[in-house]
């Protein structure tokens, strides 16, 4: 779910502004947030487990989820946490 959010993200995006709906951009971070906030407890090794490329992989994919949810809230006005 969270790959497909975010890959979905450009064409959401693009929806909202030809349609002037923001709301849809709004609805579609929800979605991603909602992914990225079941996928996260996958992301880092967990307890002497090695990091692996699939560890790597993951990591990337949650810092690409947060790069839409700022982008996101940033188009719509609202401040992303510096951390979470």
């Amino acid at each position: 779910p969270l790959l497909t959010a975010i890959s979905e993200y450009p064409h959401v995006l693009l929806r909202a502004a030809t349609h002037r709906t923001p709301d849809r951009l709004a609805r579609h971070l929800v979605v991603t947030a909602d992914a990225l906030l079941t996928f996260q407890h996958t992301v880092l090794p967990r307890g002497e487990e090695k990091p692996s490329a699939a560890h790597r992989a993951r990591l990337a994919l949650a810092e690409a989820a947060g790069t839409v949810l700022a982008g996101g809230l940033s188009l719509l006005g609202i401040d992303a946490p510096e951390y979470l």
